[in-house]
């Protein structure tokens, strides 16, 4: 794992060594995508709450990132956005996180809608304007800060899994009531670690504005961002660790290279293999490996057993 993983950091710090301009772009959105969804999978894959609040945290991080781009320095707008995601989701955790199901889907959800229709007010009616142009920043620069960002994310979540901690947010997904009586502090527990997986997200936000040049609020806070991170957990796997990095490795590519070149057949692919999945695969691409060992196992067992079955019989 740990060889696999340096490989990895190699291949991507020598990659515009090797490639083209649009090449990067492809893998910086590829990190952007492992960044949401293992952020997400962080709280959500662990405790079984249906947060659908990404795209307000990630579309902090865009719309705020031209707003201070004049003012401060690149890599200080990514850390004040971090802190404020932090802030904004320790707010709203400590709201919400009381809710289940799907009254908490539902309001992480109008956070979303919240935040676009705020960010619409604040540049209608107090800048009068509507939208901001950002200032570019050089292609590689992105790819090594999304690297960087996909890499804390990554060692942040193996660690807590491996903490009491993890054990927490496990035994909560597993059942809360149940966690309560053990003496896990639920409640502190939930919004602490959705607050973490903010800062992740927003941060990803600030890295991605300056590729797209223009932000406003319909760009910012497109519901896309909230459904996108869920997906690719699902789709490679949430209860592994490496589930949603797999998952957003080939959704990630499949979105950019659908996009550009058959953007009217987007949606639809990306509806069939959704549904596919999960038809067929509940456990996601990662979980599909144990389970084809297992029924291996078992074909194994059946002909050792014919085969001294067969050889009693000759006997």
């Amino acid at each position: 794992m740990v060889g696999l993983f340096v490989l990895f950091v190699a291949f991507v710090v020598t990659f515009p060594l090797y490639t083209t301009g649009y090449d990067v772009r492809v893998l910086t959105t590829i990190l952007m995508y492992v960044v949401l969804a293992v952020s997400w999978a962080m709280f959500s894959g662990s405790t079984g709450y249906m947060s659908l609040a990404p795209a307000a945290f990630f579309g902090i991080g865009m719309y705020i990132m031209p707003v201070l781009q004049n003012s401060l320095p690149f890599p200080v707008i990514i850390i004040v956005v971090a802190l404020l995601a932090f802030v904004l989701a320790l707010l709203v955790g400590l709201v919400t996180l009381r809710l289940r199901g799907i009254y908490f889907a539902i309001f992480t959800f109008g956070l979303v809608v919240l935040m676009s229709e705020l960010s619409y007010y604040i540049d209608a009616r107090l800048g009068h304007s509507r939208g901001r142009f950002t200032i570019g920043v050089d292609e590689n620069v992105l790819l090594y800060l999304m690297l960087a960002l996909a890499v804390a994310t990554l060692l942040t979540v193996y660690f807590i899994r491996r903490s009491r901690y993890g054990l927490a947010l496990l035994s909560i997904g597993g059942n809360e009531e149940a966690a309560a009586h053990m003496g896990v502090n639920t409640t502190n527990v939930k919004v602490i670690f959705f607050a973490i997986s903010a800062i992740f997200m927003g941060a990803a936000g600030v890295i991605t504005a300056p590729a797209l040049m223009y932000i406003d609020n319909r760009v910012a806070f497109t519901t896309f961002y909230s459904f996108m991170p869920i997906v690719m957990a699902i789709f490679g796997g949430m209860g592994h660790f490496l589930g949603p990095v797999v998952g957003a490795a080939i959704f990630g590519y499949l979105e950019k290279t659908l996009r550009d070149q058959l953007q009217a057949y987007f949606m639809l692919g990306f509806g069939i293999m959704l549904a596919v999945v999960i038809l067929f695969l509940p456990n996601g691409l990662v979980g599909l490996a144990p389970t084809l060992q297992g029924k291996l196992r078992e074909v194994m067992a059946k002909l050792r057993k014919g085969g001294r079955t067969e050889q009693h019989a000759n006997t």
